[in-house]
Protein backbone atom coordinates (compact mmCIF):
# COMPACT_ATOMS: atom_id res chain seq x y z
CA UNK A 1 0.00 0.00 0.00
CA UNK A 2 1.48 3.56 -1.14
CA UNK A 3 2.01 6.40 1.27
CA UNK A 4 -0.25 8.91 -0.09
CA UNK A 5 -0.50 12.56 0.43
CA UNK A 6 -3.89 12.31 2.46
CA UNK A 7 -1.76 10.00 4.88
CA UNK A 8 0.83 12.52 5.21
CA UNK A 9 -1.45 15.46 5.97
CA UNK A 10 -3.52 13.43 8.91
CA UNK A 11 0.33 12.87 9.82
CA UNK A 12 1.08 16.10 10.38
CA UNK A 13 -2.29 17.27 11.90
CA UNK A 14 -1.80 14.10 14.27
CA UNK A 15 1.73 15.64 15.55
CA UNK A 16 0.14 19.11 15.76
CA UNK A 17 -2.96 17.62 17.91
CA UNK A 18 -0.20 15.75 20.26
CA UNK A 19 2.22 18.55 20.20
CA UNK A 20 -0.53 20.98 21.68
CA UNK A 21 -1.56 18.91 24.30
CA UNK A 22 0.83 19.02 27.12
CA UNK A 23 1.17 23.21 26.45
CA UNK A 24 -2.54 23.34 27.75
CA UNK A 25 -1.67 21.00 30.61
CA UNK A 26 1.74 23.43 31.67
CA UNK A 27 1.89 23.86 35.83
CA UNK A 28 1.16 27.06 36.88
CA UNK A 29 3.81 29.48 37.89
CA UNK A 30 3.08 29.69 41.73
CA UNK A 31 3.79 32.71 43.56
CA UNK A 32 5.39 33.53 40.17
CA UNK A 33 8.59 32.52 41.88
CA UNK A 34 10.30 31.57 38.02
CA UNK A 35 8.94 35.67 37.31
CA UNK A 36 10.71 36.64 40.50
CA UNK A 37 14.02 34.67 39.75
CA UNK A 38 14.30 35.67 35.86
CA UNK A 39 13.81 39.45 37.07
CA UNK A 40 16.61 38.57 39.70
CA UNK A 41 19.05 36.95 36.73
CA UNK A 42 18.15 39.98 34.80
CA UNK A 43 19.27 42.42 37.41
CA UNK A 44 22.68 40.13 37.76
CA UNK A 45 23.25 40.11 34.16
CA UNK A 46 24.15 43.96 34.01
CA UNK A 47 25.28 44.60 37.81
CA UNK A 48 29.28 44.58 36.82
CA UNK A 49 28.65 46.94 33.76
CA UNK A 50 26.58 49.66 35.96
CA UNK A 51 28.27 49.26 39.07
CA UNK A 52 31.67 50.17 37.38
CA UNK A 53 29.88 53.02 35.09
CA UNK A 54 28.30 54.71 38.46
CA UNK A 55 31.41 54.78 40.15
CA UNK A 56 32.73 57.63 37.67
CA UNK A 57 33.49 59.98 40.75
CA UNK A 58 35.41 57.37 42.91
CA UNK A 59 37.50 56.05 39.73
CA UNK A 60 38.19 59.54 39.00
CA UNK A 61 39.68 60.38 42.34
CA UNK A 62 42.22 57.37 42.16
CA UNK A 63 43.46 58.38 38.85
CA UNK A 64 42.91 62.47 39.14
CA UNK A 65 44.82 63.45 41.46
CA UNK A 66 47.59 65.91 41.83
CA UNK A 67 50.87 65.06 42.90
CA UNK A 68 54.00 66.70 43.99
CA UNK A 69 57.68 65.64 41.66
CA UNK A 70 60.56 67.09 42.88
CA UNK A 71 58.51 69.75 44.96
CA UNK A 72 56.61 70.87 41.80
CA UNK A 73 52.71 69.79 41.36
CA UNK A 74 52.36 67.68 38.38
CA UNK A 75 49.04 68.24 36.76
CA UNK A 76 46.60 65.17 36.70
CA UNK A 77 47.07 62.52 34.13
CA UNK A 78 44.12 62.63 31.62
CA UNK A 79 42.91 59.08 31.58
CA UNK A 80 39.18 59.24 29.93
CA UNK A 81 38.58 56.69 32.24
CA UNK A 82 34.75 57.02 31.14
CA UNK A 83 35.55 56.41 27.57
CA UNK A 84 37.85 53.06 28.00
CA UNK A 85 35.60 51.65 30.72
CA UNK A 86 32.68 51.93 28.05
CA UNK A 87 35.03 50.58 25.28
CA UNK A 88 36.72 47.57 27.44
CA UNK A 89 33.18 46.51 28.97
CA UNK A 90 31.46 46.49 25.30
CA UNK A 91 34.58 44.57 23.31
CA UNK A 92 34.47 41.38 25.34
CA UNK A 93 30.91 41.62 25.68
CA UNK A 94 30.62 41.50 21.89
CA UNK A 95 33.49 38.41 21.03
CA UNK A 96 32.13 36.54 24.52
CA UNK A 97 28.45 36.84 23.34
CA UNK A 98 29.19 35.91 19.90
CA UNK A 99 31.97 32.81 21.32
CA UNK A 100 28.58 31.91 23.04
CA UNK A 101 26.03 31.75 20.85
CA UNK A 102 28.57 29.36 18.93
CA UNK A 103 29.74 27.26 21.76
CA UNK A 104 26.48 27.12 23.90
CA UNK A 105 25.70 23.32 22.30
CA UNK A 106 28.64 21.86 23.51
CA UNK A 107 28.88 23.51 27.02
CA UNK A 108 26.25 22.77 29.49
CA UNK A 109 23.69 25.74 30.67
CA UNK A 110 24.67 25.01 34.18
CA UNK A 111 28.22 25.60 33.65
CA UNK A 112 28.22 28.36 31.74
CA UNK A 113 25.39 30.66 34.20
CA UNK A 114 26.49 29.10 37.37
CA UNK A 115 30.05 29.60 36.55
CA UNK A 116 29.78 32.79 34.97
CA UNK A 117 28.16 34.04 38.56
CA UNK A 118 30.87 32.51 40.48
CA UNK A 119 33.77 34.20 38.86
CA UNK A 120 32.05 37.65 38.57
CA UNK A 121 31.66 37.50 42.29
CA UNK A 122 35.50 36.71 42.87
CA UNK A 123 36.10 39.80 40.55
CA UNK A 124 34.02 41.78 42.23
CA UNK A 125 35.73 40.68 45.88
CA UNK A 126 38.94 41.58 44.49
CA UNK A 127 37.89 45.23 43.10
CA UNK A 128 36.49 45.71 46.97
CA UNK A 129 39.93 44.79 48.41
CA UNK A 130 41.24 46.93 45.70
CA UNK A 131 39.73 50.04 47.86
CA UNK A 132 41.98 49.32 50.95
CA UNK A 133 44.88 48.72 48.71
CA UNK A 134 47.42 51.69 48.03
CA UNK A 135 49.14 51.68 44.41
CA UNK A 136 50.09 54.42 41.78
CA UNK A 137 47.99 55.46 38.94
CA UNK A 138 49.00 53.63 35.85
CA UNK A 139 49.28 50.40 37.30
CA UNK A 140 45.47 51.27 39.13
CA UNK A 141 44.06 52.16 35.65
CA UNK A 142 45.46 48.61 34.32
CA UNK A 143 44.35 46.98 37.02
CA UNK A 144 40.88 48.06 36.72
CA UNK A 145 41.00 48.13 33.07
CA UNK A 146 41.66 44.20 32.96
CA UNK A 147 39.26 43.82 35.85
CA UNK A 148 36.15 45.47 33.89
CA UNK A 149 37.27 42.97 30.77
CA UNK A 150 37.01 40.31 32.53
CA UNK A 151 33.96 40.93 34.48
CA UNK A 152 32.73 41.62 31.39
CA UNK A 153 33.70 39.03 29.49
CA UNK A 154 31.85 36.86 32.32
CA UNK A 155 29.09 38.88 32.05
CA UNK A 156 28.73 38.15 28.08
CA UNK A 157 28.45 34.57 28.63
CA UNK A 158 25.99 34.72 31.75
CA UNK A 159 24.04 37.34 29.45
CA UNK A 160 23.52 35.33 26.23
CA UNK A 161 22.80 32.22 28.13
CA UNK A 162 19.80 34.07 30.29
CA UNK A 163 18.61 34.99 26.96
CA UNK A 164 18.51 31.91 25.47
CA UNK A 165 17.28 30.14 28.64
CA UNK A 166 14.77 32.68 28.95
CA UNK A 167 13.52 32.48 24.97
CA UNK A 168 12.10 29.39 26.21
CA UNK A 169 9.26 30.11 28.35
CA UNK A 170 6.47 32.10 27.70
CA UNK A 171 6.75 35.38 26.17
CA UNK A 172 5.78 37.68 29.09
CA UNK A 173 8.88 36.36 31.32
CA UNK A 174 11.11 37.54 28.41
CA UNK A 175 9.90 41.24 29.47
CA UNK A 176 9.95 40.57 32.99
CA UNK A 177 14.23 39.72 32.16
CA UNK A 178 14.01 42.66 30.95
CA UNK A 179 12.80 44.55 33.33
CA UNK A 180 15.35 43.28 35.64
CA UNK A 181 18.39 44.33 33.24
CA UNK A 182 16.70 47.92 33.26
CA UNK A 183 16.43 47.75 37.15
CA UNK A 184 20.30 46.46 37.21
CA UNK A 185 20.82 50.56 36.46
CA UNK A 186 18.81 52.03 39.14
CA UNK A 187 20.15 49.89 42.15
CA UNK A 188 23.64 50.69 40.74
CA UNK A 189 22.76 54.16 41.28
CA UNK A 190 20.72 54.27 44.25
CA UNK A 191 24.16 52.56 45.73
CA UNK A 192 26.69 55.26 44.79
CA UNK A 193 23.79 58.07 46.20
CA UNK A 194 23.73 56.25 49.19
CA UNK A 195 26.95 55.95 49.59
CA UNK A 196 27.43 60.21 48.69
CA UNK A 197 24.88 60.75 51.26
CA UNK A 198 25.97 58.90 53.89
CA UNK A 199 29.21 61.86 54.25
CA UNK A 200 31.09 58.91 55.14
CA UNK A 201 35.32 59.01 54.43
CA UNK A 202 36.09 58.03 50.36
CA UNK A 203 37.24 55.04 51.43
CA UNK A 204 34.53 53.09 53.67
CA UNK A 205 32.30 54.71 51.35
CA UNK A 206 33.97 52.92 48.34
CA UNK A 207 34.37 49.38 49.90
CA UNK A 208 30.60 49.66 50.97
CA UNK A 209 29.49 50.02 47.50
CA UNK A 210 31.51 47.43 46.30
CA UNK A 211 30.45 45.05 48.67
CA UNK A 212 26.86 45.71 47.52
CA UNK A 213 27.35 44.26 44.05
CA UNK A 214 29.13 40.81 45.84
CA UNK A 215 25.65 40.55 47.85
CA UNK A 216 23.43 40.73 44.90
CA UNK A 217 25.41 38.77 42.82
CA UNK A 218 25.24 35.89 45.32
CA UNK A 219 21.60 36.50 45.08
CA UNK A 220 21.45 35.94 41.45
CA UNK A 221 23.44 32.31 42.01
CA UNK A 222 21.18 31.31 44.55
CA UNK A 223 18.24 32.55 42.85
CA UNK A 224 19.02 30.20 39.62
CA UNK A 225 20.34 26.92 42.02
CA UNK A 226 17.05 27.35 42.74
CA UNK A 227 15.03 27.56 39.61
CA UNK A 228 15.15 23.55 38.13
CA UNK A 229 13.29 22.58 41.52
CA UNK A 230 10.38 24.69 40.42
CA UNK A 231 7.71 22.33 38.45
CA UNK A 232 6.72 25.41 36.23
CA UNK A 233 10.58 25.79 35.02
CA UNK A 234 10.80 22.06 34.51
CA UNK A 235 8.12 21.57 32.27
CA UNK A 236 9.60 24.56 29.78
CA UNK A 237 13.77 24.32 30.58
CA UNK A 238 13.99 20.24 31.34
CA UNK A 239 11.29 18.47 29.68
CA UNK A 240 12.14 19.18 25.87
CA UNK A 241 13.89 15.91 25.14
CA UNK A 242 11.32 13.57 26.94
CA UNK A 243 8.58 15.68 25.20
CA UNK A 244 9.55 15.38 21.80
CA UNK A 245 10.45 11.62 22.36
CA UNK A 246 6.85 11.08 24.01
CA UNK A 247 5.46 12.92 20.97
CA UNK A 248 6.99 11.11 18.64
CA UNK A 249 5.93 7.78 20.32
CA UNK A 250 2.02 9.22 20.14
CA UNK A 251 2.74 9.91 16.60
CA UNK A 252 4.05 6.48 15.57
CA UNK A 253 0.71 5.18 17.75
CA UNK A 254 -1.51 7.01 15.88
CA UNK A 255 -0.36 6.61 12.90
CA UNK A 256 -0.08 2.40 13.02
CA UNK A 257 -4.50 2.69 13.95
CA UNK A 258 -4.84 4.56 11.35
CA UNK A 259 -3.20 1.65 9.00
CA UNK A 260 -4.02 -1.32 10.73
CA UNK A 261 -5.35 -0.65 14.32
CA UNK A 262 -2.66 -2.67 15.99
CA UNK A 263 -0.23 -0.59 16.83
CA UNK A 264 -2.59 0.72 20.21
CA UNK A 265 -0.53 0.17 23.24
CA UNK A 266 2.30 -0.66 21.65
CA UNK A 267 4.43 2.57 20.99
CA UNK A 268 4.74 3.80 24.74
CA UNK A 269 8.67 3.07 24.54
CA UNK A 270 11.65 4.98 23.15
CA UNK A 271 11.88 6.50 19.55
CA UNK A 272 13.87 3.69 18.47
CA UNK A 273 11.35 0.92 20.48
CA UNK A 274 8.54 2.62 18.82
CA UNK A 275 9.87 2.45 15.36
CA UNK A 276 10.71 -1.41 15.31
CA UNK A 277 7.41 -2.16 17.33
CA UNK A 278 5.61 -0.36 14.27
CA UNK A 279 7.77 -1.81 11.51
CA UNK A 280 7.50 -5.51 12.90
CA UNK A 281 2.96 -4.33 13.19
CA UNK A 282 2.75 -3.12 9.76
CA UNK A 283 2.22 -5.43 6.52
CA UNK A 284 5.73 -6.17 5.83
CA UNK A 285 8.38 -4.21 3.76
CA UNK A 286 5.65 -1.41 2.89
CA UNK A 287 5.26 -0.74 6.52
CA UNK A 288 9.09 -0.66 7.63
CA UNK A 289 8.92 2.23 4.37
CA UNK A 290 5.66 3.53 5.63
CA UNK A 291 7.31 4.01 9.40
CA UNK A 292 10.27 5.30 8.13
CA UNK A 293 8.78 7.87 5.87
CA UNK A 294 6.47 9.24 9.06
CA UNK A 295 9.72 9.24 11.07
CA UNK A 296 11.19 11.70 8.57
CA UNK A 297 8.34 14.17 8.59
CA UNK A 298 8.20 14.05 12.49
CA UNK A 299 12.44 14.41 12.38
CA UNK A 300 12.59 17.41 9.49
CA UNK A 301 9.70 19.41 11.65
CA UNK A 302 11.85 18.73 15.05
CA UNK A 303 14.90 19.26 14.06
CA UNK A 304 16.75 23.19 14.35
CA UNK A 305 16.55 25.73 11.46
CA UNK A 306 20.37 26.68 10.98
CA UNK A 307 22.16 30.39 12.24
CA UNK A 308 21.41 31.82 8.75
CA UNK A 309 17.94 30.73 8.61
CA UNK A 310 17.09 32.36 11.98
CA UNK A 311 18.55 35.32 10.87
CA UNK A 312 16.77 35.71 8.01
CA UNK A 313 13.78 35.68 9.92
CA UNK A 314 14.75 38.31 12.62
CA UNK A 315 17.15 40.65 10.83
CA UNK A 316 14.98 43.73 11.10
CA UNK A 317 14.94 43.53 15.06
CA UNK A 318 18.49 42.50 15.01
CA UNK A 319 19.18 45.69 13.08
CA UNK A 320 16.73 47.51 15.34
CA UNK A 321 18.93 46.46 18.42
CA UNK A 322 22.24 47.30 17.51
CA UNK A 323 21.22 51.16 16.59
CA UNK A 324 19.25 51.54 19.78
CA UNK A 325 22.44 50.56 21.52
CA UNK A 326 24.59 52.03 18.96
CA UNK A 327 22.57 55.55 19.68
CA UNK A 328 22.83 54.64 23.57
CA UNK A 329 26.34 53.83 24.17
CA UNK A 330 27.82 56.26 21.52
CA UNK A 331 26.74 59.43 24.22
CA UNK A 332 26.10 57.52 27.59
CA UNK A 333 27.67 58.04 29.83
CA UNK A 334 30.84 59.27 27.82
CA UNK A 335 29.06 62.58 27.09
CA UNK A 336 26.07 62.96 29.56
CA UNK A 337 28.33 62.49 32.16
CA UNK A 338 30.31 65.47 32.02
CA UNK A 339 26.67 67.57 31.78
CA UNK A 340 27.56 69.86 34.41
CA UNK A 341 24.53 72.13 36.53
CA UNK A 342 23.96 75.85 36.17
CA UNK A 343 23.29 75.54 40.06
CA UNK A 344 26.76 74.92 41.67
CA UNK A 345 26.51 73.92 45.39
CA UNK A 346 25.44 71.04 47.63
CA UNK A 347 23.13 69.80 44.47
CA UNK A 348 26.66 69.75 42.17
CA UNK A 349 27.52 66.93 43.99
CA UNK A 350 24.54 65.12 43.54
CA UNK A 351 23.82 66.17 39.62
CA UNK A 352 25.42 63.27 38.09
CA UNK A 353 24.31 60.77 40.13
CA UNK A 354 20.54 61.74 39.57
CA UNK A 355 20.12 63.71 36.28
CA UNK A 356 22.27 61.29 34.10
CA UNK A 357 22.68 57.69 35.83
CA UNK A 358 19.75 57.46 38.07
CA UNK A 359 17.05 59.17 36.02
CA UNK A 360 18.59 57.19 32.73
CA UNK A 361 18.28 54.10 34.48
CA UNK A 362 14.64 54.41 36.05
CA UNK A 363 13.18 56.05 32.70
CA UNK A 364 15.16 52.57 30.69
CA UNK A 365 13.44 50.34 33.57
CA UNK A 366 9.97 52.28 32.84
CA UNK A 367 10.66 52.37 29.00
CA UNK A 368 11.39 48.13 29.37
CA UNK A 369 8.12 47.68 31.82
CA UNK A 370 5.86 49.26 29.52
CA UNK A 371 6.30 46.64 26.81
CA UNK A 372 4.41 44.17 28.96
CA UNK A 373 1.27 46.70 28.82
CA UNK A 374 1.49 48.54 25.41
CA UNK A 375 3.19 46.87 22.37
CA UNK A 376 3.34 49.88 19.40
CA UNK A 377 3.91 49.49 16.88
CA UNK A 378 3.28 45.83 15.91
CA UNK A 379 6.60 43.89 14.87
CA UNK A 380 4.90 43.85 11.15
CA UNK A 381 5.16 47.35 11.13
CA UNK A 382 7.71 49.54 8.60
CA UNK A 383 7.32 52.55 11.52
CA UNK A 384 9.28 50.02 13.93
CA UNK A 385 12.84 50.47 12.37
CA UNK A 386 11.48 53.64 11.13
CA UNK A 387 10.96 55.10 14.77
CA UNK A 388 14.19 53.23 16.16
CA UNK A 389 16.45 55.24 13.63
CA UNK A 390 14.96 58.57 14.52
CA UNK A 391 16.62 58.55 17.99
CA UNK A 392 19.79 59.08 16.36
CA UNK A 393 18.69 62.92 16.97
CA UNK A 394 19.28 62.67 20.77
CA UNK A 395 23.27 62.31 19.88
CA UNK A 396 23.29 65.74 18.95
CA UNK A 397 20.89 67.18 21.38
CA UNK A 398 23.26 65.82 24.52
CA UNK A 399 26.06 67.09 23.07
CA UNK A 400 24.73 70.68 22.71
CA UNK A 401 23.76 70.19 26.38
CA UNK A 402 26.20 72.04 29.25
CA UNK A 403 28.85 69.38 29.23
CA UNK A 404 32.43 70.50 30.08
CA UNK A 405 35.11 70.77 29.35
CA UNK A 406 34.11 72.14 25.63
CA UNK A 407 36.49 73.08 22.80
CA UNK A 408 34.58 73.59 19.32
CA UNK A 409 30.83 73.29 19.93
CA UNK A 410 28.90 75.73 22.37
CA UNK A 411 26.36 74.87 24.55
CA UNK A 412 22.70 75.71 23.80
CA UNK A 413 20.53 73.64 26.65
CA UNK A 414 22.51 74.97 29.77
CA UNK A 415 19.22 74.70 32.03
CA UNK A 416 19.47 71.31 34.06
CA UNK A 417 15.48 71.38 33.19
CA UNK A 418 17.07 70.64 29.14
CA UNK A 419 19.10 67.96 30.29
CA UNK A 420 16.19 66.22 32.27
CA UNK A 421 13.84 66.52 29.66
CA UNK A 422 16.05 65.07 27.07
CA UNK A 423 17.36 62.31 29.14
CA UNK A 424 13.80 61.14 30.24
CA UNK A 425 12.62 60.95 26.00
CA UNK A 426 16.45 59.42 25.66
CA UNK A 427 16.33 56.58 27.84
CA UNK A 428 12.65 56.10 27.58
CA UNK A 429 12.67 55.21 24.05
CA UNK A 430 15.91 53.03 24.67
CA UNK A 431 14.43 50.81 27.15
CA UNK A 432 11.06 50.90 25.18
CA UNK A 433 12.44 50.01 21.71
CA UNK A 434 15.20 47.69 23.56
CA UNK A 435 12.75 45.51 25.05
CA UNK A 436 10.19 45.05 22.23
CA UNK A 437 13.19 44.42 19.90
CA UNK A 438 14.15 41.32 22.26
CA UNK A 439 11.09 40.48 22.81
CA UNK A 440 9.30 40.18 19.18
CA UNK A 441 12.71 38.18 17.84
CA UNK A 442 11.41 34.78 19.29
CA UNK A 443 7.70 34.90 17.83
CA UNK A 444 9.16 35.34 14.39
CA UNK A 445 10.62 31.85 14.64
CA UNK A 446 9.54 28.28 15.00
CA UNK A 447 9.42 27.87 19.51
CA UNK A 448 12.00 25.06 18.21
CA UNK A 449 14.16 28.11 16.87
CA UNK A 450 13.41 30.76 20.17
CA UNK A 451 16.71 29.70 21.97
CA UNK A 452 18.59 30.66 18.40
CA UNK A 453 16.86 33.96 18.29
CA UNK A 454 17.65 34.76 21.60
CA UNK A 455 21.95 33.75 21.32
CA UNK A 456 21.99 35.97 17.55
CA UNK A 457 19.76 38.50 19.41
CA UNK A 458 21.97 38.99 22.05
CA UNK A 459 24.97 39.05 19.99
CA UNK A 460 23.96 41.87 17.87
CA UNK A 461 22.75 43.95 21.51
CA UNK A 462 26.37 43.58 21.94
CA UNK A 463 27.45 44.60 18.30
CA UNK A 464 25.08 47.94 19.08
CA UNK A 465 26.89 48.14 22.05
CA UNK A 466 30.54 48.00 20.89
CA UNK A 467 30.08 50.07 17.95
CA UNK A 468 28.44 52.99 20.06
CA UNK A 469 31.36 52.99 23.18
CA UNK A 470 33.89 53.29 19.82
CA UNK A 471 31.68 56.02 18.76
CA UNK A 472 32.21 57.57 22.03
CA UNK A 473 35.59 58.66 21.44
CA UNK A 474 34.97 60.70 18.71
CA UNK A 475 31.88 62.40 19.39
CA UNK A 476 33.46 63.13 22.97
CA UNK A 477 36.48 64.95 21.01
CA UNK A 478 33.83 67.05 18.91
CA UNK A 479 31.77 68.90 22.09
Amino acid sequence: MLFSLLDLKGIINTKRRVSMKPRTNAPRDRGCLVGIIFFILGLGTLLPWNFFMTASRYFERRLNGTEILNGTAREPKKYHFNNWMTLLSQLPLLVFTLLNSILYQWISEKVRIAGSLVLILLLFVFTAVLVKVPMEEDRFFSVTMATIWFINSFGAVLQGSCFGLVGLLPQKYSSIFMSGQGLAGTFAALAMLLAIASEADFEPAALGYFITPCVGTLVTLLSYLLLPRLEFAQFFLNGRSKYEEETTDELLQDGGKMENGKMNGHANGSLTAAKKTYAEMACGPEGTAQASQRLQVVQQEQAKASVLQVFRKIWVMAFCVTFVFTVTLSVFPAVTADVKTAFPGKWENYFTSVCCFLMFNICDWLGRTATSVVRWPRKESCLFPALVVSRAVFIPLLMLCNVQPRHYLSAFFTHDAAFVVIMVLFSLSSGYFVCLSMSYAPQMVEPKDAETAGALMTFFLALGLSIGAALSFGLRARV
